[in-house]
């Protein structure tokens, strides 16, 4: 069997096991780790936002790691460096949305600059973007980031730098692990933002 141009794969990490999807141009979906590997695939692979793709599909799958795309594997390595804590540089990793808006590609274009460990507000991000006040707009945004990580929506936090919500599995308390992964430091979270989902 050779290598898939497009395809995804399922990986264990030091956060647990973790799932992408690609196509020739780059990364189209990233999963955080769901309840266990199946709930893990499954979220990949859910059609999500109207688009289903291909990538996803079961026979999609590529189920041993030498089979990867020699970019996909890089991106594998650098994402289970990160999980342990190492400081790498996710940017690098090229991502294929072709679906967003062009107001979300802005907003995904800016917030892939975040550095490690730093963090931004909806707002900061919103400005940063070129798009002063769009403050819900780009929370929305990072509600429905189909790639985390590779865009750090979880280095984004509602006004007053509190933690705010995460839609991935385990909510605001996923954010919060990710962000004391890389040292970042904020306020105590309000229980009732934790239920926000962006």
């Amino acid at each position: 069997m050779e290598a898939t141009a497009a395809g995804h794969f399922l990986f264990d990490t030091a956060l647990g096991v973790v799932g992408i999807a690609w196509t020739p141009r780059g990364i189209t979906r990233l999963q955080l780790p769901g309840s266990g590997t199946t709930d893990t695939e499954r979220l990949l692979t859910a059609v999500r936002n109207g688009f289903p793709r291909s990538e996803c599909a079961a026979d999609a799958r590529v189920r041993l790691e030498r089979l990867l795309p020699p970019k996909i594997a890089a991106a594998v390595d650098l994402l289970r460096r990160y999980a342990t804590g190492e400081p790498v540089d996710l940017s690098s990793i090229p991502v294929d949305l072709p679906h967003v808006s062009d107001f979300r590609r802005d907003i995904y274009r800016t917030a892939r600059r975040i550095a490690h460990g730093e963090v931004l507000t909806y707002g900061e991000l919103a400005d940063r973007a070129g798009h002063a006040g769009a403050f819900r707009e780009t929370g929305s945004a990072m509600g429905s980031n189909p790639v985390p990580l590779l865009v750090p929506c979880h280095r984004v936090l509602a006004a007053g730098h509190k933690a705010g919500g995460f839609s991935a599995p385990g909510g605001v308390e996923t954010k919060l692990r990710l962000l004391a992964l890389e040292g970042a430091r904020l306020e105590p979270v309000d229980p009732a933002q934790a239920s926000f989902g962006f």
